[in-house]
C-alpha cells in the first residue's frame, strides 16, 4: 500500500466530534444537523452492518476506513445496539437520506459543485436532472456511470479522474457499491485536488434518480429497511443479509464481553 494511500485523518482546523468504538472503527457521535454544519472537507464513509463484517476480513477496506475523516453510522440496527455500550450514538444518519439534506443545505452555496459517479448507464444523468430540478440551480455539474469492474482498470480510472477534475467539482459522490467505492476513493482522492469533499453513498444515486424505491419511513425508523430491500431484490440481496451479515452479532457480542480483537491490529501496512 502506497504512502499516498495512508495519509492524515485530521482535517486542518476542523473540530472533530467524539467517537464511539464499534468493533475496529471509531464512529462519529454526531447529529445530522451538526454534521451539516461541520462537513466541509475530507472523506465521508457510512458504516452499516455489512461494512462492519467486511471490516473484519478485507484489509484494503479497513485501511480505506482509517483514511476517512468522517465515519458516520448509516444503520439503525447499529445505532440501537450502541445503547448497550458505555458511549452511545445520538442518532443514525443513513447516507441516502443525508445526501438530500446535504445538497438542500448547500442549495445557495455557489462553491458547492457536485459530481455523481456510479449507478447503471444513464442513471446518474437522471439523478443529476432530478437533483438540479429540486434545488433550482445546477448544483450537480457532472455525472458518469462507469463500467462494471472499472476500479480494476487503471486507464478507465485515469479517465474518470480527468473527467472529475475538468468538471470543476468540489464534491464527489461515489455510488459504486460498498467496499469498492471506499477503496477507490481512498486510493485516488489525492489525484483530485479540486475536490474538497468525498462521499461514499452506495445506492444514493439510484434513489435520487427514482430508479430504486426506498423503504417507507416507518420501516426505516424501526431498522427494517434491510428487509424491504431483501423483498425487493431477493436474488441480489439474500446472500448479504441472510448469509454474510448475521456474523456481525457474534462480533458485537464479543465486544460486549470484552473479548473482541481487531484482526488487523499490529499488522504491518
Amino acid at each position: 500500500m502506497s504512502d499516498e494511500f495512508i495519509n492524515s485523518r485530521i482535517v486542518a482546523g476542523a473540530e472533530q466530534p467524539k467517537k464511539v468504538r464499534i468493533l475496529n472503527i471509531d464512529v462519529a457521535s454526531i447529529s445530522e444537523s451538526d454534521l451539516l454544519q461541520s462537513l466541509e472537507s475530507g472523506m465521508l464513509v457510512t458504516p452499516n452492518v455489512d461494512h462492519l463484517v467486511h471490516l473484519q476480513r478485507n484489509r484494503d477496506f479497513y485501511l480505506a476506513y482509517q483514511q476517512a475523516e468522517w465515519v458516520v453510522c448509516d444503520s439503525r440496527i447499529v445505532f440501537f445496539l450502541t445503547k448497550l455500550l458505555p458511549e452511545q450514538l445520538p442518532e443514525a444518519i443513513p447516507g441516502s437520506s443525508f445526501f438530500r439534506s446535504y445538497y438542500m443545505f448547500h442549495k445557495d452555496d455557489a462553491g458547492c459543485r457536485i459530481f455523481l459517479l456510479g449507478a447503471a448507464e444513464g442513471v446518474a444523468r437522471k439523478a443529476m436532472g432530478a437533483i438540479n430540478g429540486r434545488v433550482g440551480r445546477k448544483i450537480v455539474i457532472g455525472e458518469h456511470s462507469p463500467s462494471y469492474g472499472f476500479e480494476k482498470n487503471e486507464a478507465e480510472c485515469a479517465e474518470i479522474i480527468d473527467m472529475v477534475n475538468r468538471s470543476g467539482a468540489t464534491v464527489l459522490v461515489v455510488g459504486a457499491g460498498g467496499i469498492k467505492q471506499e477503496i477507490w476513493m481512498a486510493r485516488y482522492r489525492h489525484r483530485m485536488p479540486g475536490v474538497r469533499l468525498f462521499m461514499a453513498l452506495g445506492a444514493t444515486i439510484d434513489f435520487e434518480a427514482g430508479n430504486v424505491r426506498r423503504a417507507p419511513m416507518f420501516v426505516r425508523k424501526i431498522g427494517m429497511e434491510w428487509m424491504f430491500r431483501l423483498l425487493m431484490e431477493p436474488k441480489r440481496m439474500y446472500r448479504r443479509y441472510l448469509v454474510n451479515d448475521p456474523v456481525f452479532f457474534r462480533y458485537f457480542a464479543l465486544q460486549l464481553l470484552g473479548r473482541y480483537r481487531n484482526p488487523f491490529e499490529g499488522r504491518g501496512r
